[in-house]
């Protein structure tokens, strides 16, 4: 697997790491995060509540839809912490660019952390779930290529190994064009993500191979961010059974000359029983890898698809 794990950074809400940071003075600890990223990734963590001033406890607060626009309020008191909050998210972005970060963990329905599905309370109206969380907001603008994932939805196996899977990706993208690149290292790096991409997104995967073959003439800079935006937004989409069972299918071709009969009526096999649900993608995966080694396909043995993450966080093994 390309990229190591050991420079991975990410953000994330203090609250989420079991820090008591709440305005209950309580925390939100998240055992997939405490318990098993940990091992993996380095954090930053952040509570834009307690570092605008805010203590432990302290008043709620919420977002209220005013003609001055979104408003960042105490939910008795009605006083204003908007201008502190915007004006500390300004300095905190500047701060999170300088870590290099590969993702970051938001608190759901958080009105300074939620990224989506907030409470936004009117004057005259019943609240909807239409907020953004303002630090949250000034995050997603500031870094709109970035995993960002909140820690409700990992509790969500296909989220879970869907945000983990862009966290590494992000990873090896920002490593390929940290430093001075050649156009053969993007195919050679392009050609190990392809079916990674077919995974996620038929769409993207074409994109992207438009994209490197018409590479040479281009502006650098401008190629390595739209090349980084096209390939994040492709796997933001989830890799369905579907999609899997047609990749895996289409590895099957690459042992149609090589392999046994009997090792690829087992492949066959194997595929089948994903495709209905019978065994989880650990198994074909891991059976492909067996094999490609094997046979010394060369192309299967260099696919990222194979191992986008380390095999500890077991995220291919649920049904």
């Amino acid at each position: 697997m390309s990229g190591a794990s050991g420079d991975l950074v990410l953000g994330i809400s203090a609250c989420v790491l079991g820090e008591e940071v709440r305005y209950d003075g309580g925390h939100k600890r998240t055992a997939f995060v405490t318990d098993v990223l940990a091992h993996f990734v380095r954090f930053v963590s952040v509570c834009p509540e307690v570092e605008i001033g805010l203590g432990i406890p302290r008043e709620t607060i919420h977002l209220v839809a005013r003609e001055n626009g979104i408003r960042l309020l105490g939910t008795r008191s009605e006083r204003d912490h908007t201008d502190a909050m915007r004006a500390y998210a300004r300095r905190k972005m500047k701060e999170l660019e300088r870590l290099d970060l590969s993702g970051y963990i938001l608190k759901k329905d958080s009105p300074s952390c939620g990224m989506a599905r907030v409470r936004l309370y009117t004057d005259t109206g019943p609240a909807t779930r239409t907020g953004v969380g303002l630090y949250a907001a000034a995050l997603l603008a500031a870094f709109p290529d970035l995993p960002v994932e909140e820690e409700g939805r990992l509790l969500d196996a296909r989220l879970r190994e869907n945000f983990v899977e862009r966290v590494f990706a992000y990873r090896r993208v920002q490593n390929l064009f940290a430093a001075r690149w050649t156009m053969g290292e993007l195919v050679r790096f392009h050609t190990a993500e392809k079916l990674l991409h077919l995974a996620h997104d038929p769409a993207t995967y074409t994109a992207l191979g438009r994209l490197v073959a018409t590479a040479r003439g281009r502006e650098r800079r401008s190629l390595a961010a739209t090349y980084r935006r096209t390939c994040m937004q492709g796997l933001a989409k989830l890799a369905t059974v579907r999609k899997n069972v047609n990749v895996l299918q289409h590895i099957q071709g690459y042992f149609k000359k090589c392999a046994s009969e009997a090792d690829r009526r087992e492949l066959q096999g194997i595929i089948e029983d994903f495709g209905k649900g019978l065994v989880p993608l650990v198994v074909p995966i891991t059976l492909i890898r067996h094999l490609a080694r094997r046979y010394e396909v060369s192309y299967l043995v260099g696919q990222t698809y194979l191992e986008p993450h380390p095999k500890e966080l077991m995220l291919r093994n649920h049904g």
